[in-house]
């Protein structure tokens, strides 16, 4: 099966996976305790075949599958993957649990939340050799962790690509450089950065419902074409098996010239449209003139006009406007609707620009919005923000596109312009994980010092304790309740222009099974076949499941 994405991937070393490409990869390479099932993103067993948790719901027993294998590699004495250990399990945590430079997910997983996490994380600073005292090792297929406080989302936390389980020979031999897990795919160093190849794992302890072995493909080909219309082009020539994140316009034109691909008994194609678990925004730096002022901050949301942006530039390819908060309509029981943001008020904007010291834009200073060349237009979006700006408040603003997403993250992390285009995609189902960006305790006191994922650097200690509530909530009511208050004070300080929220236009090829659509855009290539379906066959499935009434 060949895909494509039209970013190259970042790391593959589990602590330092921030970028979505990364993710994608690493799904298939690595495995955790849980992971996500792909249908509808609940969690399900997978290196942990089942799980306690306490009535106080801080402590977890996590029992392992016997019989797992690391992949083969030169690491391992002979070539040969050993099996998986409680140990291994309790080594992976701890990486993740010390102060370097290539983590940066110790903030979104363990800090605050495992016991002696943070202790533990000091203590390596000054390479002391300690235990994390809320994660033992019972015996060699059981692992035990105590939490800080009750989490509704510890288990998403734990299906993530950073809390994957990796040998600590893959480590000693390659450093960061690893890629050894016990996935169903084996990452292949084949054709630079123009393509990598995954390979089957023969030794994959996964079985289908009927006892298949898996996983059913021999690999999976990853291209890197940056744009979207060479990846449409390699679609419609038979390459690739699937597109996402298609402009609308190029769809239209698609259908309407190749209509009969789509309404055939046996279709070549399909197409899909879902709300995704997705955010488009604009960041401010808060540490930068002028937008340490909040009412210019303010100011540039009242300003945009985002329906003329998803309408003009998008094609309407948007679940809808950015005018409530930065977290996006798709979780239930979380109304965004209940959050103020800001919609196009060009009279609230030049009110606030002049209380600020700008009256009409006079003696504003010009400031820079930097971005990667992506395939959501960005470009685009900004040259029309560029003009809304100016029409509006009589303001300047340059921009620049740097060449690379890792180039344009390092710029944010350290601060470097004062406007960064920004999206954030759902590492789990909740609103945790996108008010997770404004948390101000990760950010450094030293504007020297990189921040993430605070790149922002917006620091409310109000926000930062309602965020802190909502992630020790026994349930998700309560969860939610914090995580919505705190929401709505971080919105009221504006340190974001949130543009719009994402959907997802995908064109799959009718022989490509299994390969699931979902809102946070995970991958699990682990069941996914090709297999070219018949009318007949077709109509005797159909059959079959009306009969057993699906």
């Amino acid at each position: 099966m060949r895909v494509n994405e039209t970013e190259y991937y970042q790391t593959l070393y589990p602590a330092a996976i921030i970028d979505v490409v990364s993710n994608h990869i690493a799904n298939q390479v690595y495995e955790g305790l849980v992971k996500f099932n792909p249908k509808d993103l609940s969690i399900i067993p997978c290196l942990a075949e089942k799980w306690e948790v306490d009535e106080a719901g801080t402590t977890y027993v996590f029992h392992l599958k016997k019989g797992v294998m690391f992949q083969d590699n030169e690491c391992f004495a002979g070539g040969k993957g050993r099996e998986l250990k409680a140990a291994d399990v309790k080594y992976s945590f701890e990486l993740l649990c010390i102060d370097s430079k290539n983590n940066l997910n110790f903030p979104a997983t363990f800090k605050d939340r495992v016991v002696g996490a943070n202790m533990f994380f000091e203590a390596s600073k000054d390479k002391a050799v300690g235990e994390i005292g809320g994660i033992s090792v019972v015996d060699d297929y059981t692992v035990k962790i105590t939490l800080t406080a009750p989490s509704t989302s510890f288990l998403h936390i734990l299906a993530a690509p950073a809390t994957s389980v990796i040998p600590k020979e893959a480590v000693e031999k390659y450093g960061t450089n690893t890629k050894v897990g016990t996935g169903a795919f084996i990452f292949v160093e084949n054709g630079g950065e123009e393509q990598l190849v995954l390979k089957r794992n023969d030794s994959y302890h996964e079985v289908d419902s009927l006892g298949n072995q898996l996983p059913f493909l021999d690999s999976v080909i990853i291209s890197f074409l940056p744009t979207k219309k060479e990846e449409l082009e390699n679609f419609k020539e038979g390459g690739l098996a699937e597109v996402i994140e298609l402009p609308s316009e190029s769809i239209k034109e698609m259908i309407e010239k190749e209509i009969t691909d789509f309404q055939n008994k046996k279709p070549k194609y399909i197409l899909e449209r879902l709300p995704e678990m997705a955010s488009q925004y604009y960041l401010f730096n808060v540490t930068k003139e002028p937008f340490t002022n909040v009412k210019v901050r303010k100011a540039f949301s009242y300003a945009l006009d985002r329906n003329k942006i998803i309408e003009q530039v998008l094609k309407g390819e948007a679940y809808g406007p950015g005018v409530n908060g930065i977290s996006p309509p798709t979780f239930k029981g979380y109304d965004i609707s209940k959050i103020k943001g800001y919609d196009f008020d060009a009279k609230e904007a030049k009110k606030l620009l002049a209380e600020a010291g700008y009256p009409d834009g006079k003696g504003f200073p010009k400031v820079k919005v930097e971005l990667n060349s992506s395939g959501l237009k960005s470009a685009d979006v900004v040259v029309e923000v560029q003009k809304q700006l100016k029409d509006i408040l009589n303001v300047d603003i340059d921009f620049e596109v740097v060449s690379s997403l890792k180039q344009k993250l390092e710029d944010e992390k350290f601060g470097r312009s004062e406007i960064f285009r920004a999206s954030w995609i759902a590492d789990f189902p909740s609103p945790e994980n996108f008010l997770w960006m404004f948390y101000g305790a990760s950010v450094p006191s030293d504007i020297a010092l990189p921040s993430w994922p605070n790149t922002s650097r917006y620091k409310n200690a109000e926000f930062d304790k309602l965020f802190e509530a909502g992630k020790a909530a026994k349930t998700t009511e309560e969860s939610y309740a914090n995580f919505m208050k705190a929401e709505q004070l971080m919105m009221d300080e504006a340190p974001v222009i949130i543009l719009w929220y994402g959907e997802n236009y995908r064109l799959i090829k009718s022989n490509v099974h299994n390969l699931f659509s979902n809102p946070m855009r995970y991958r699990d290539y682990s069941l996914v076949y090709l297999k070219d379906v018949t009318p007949a066959a077709k109509e005797g499935e159909a059959e079959a499941e009306k009969k057993e009434g699906h």
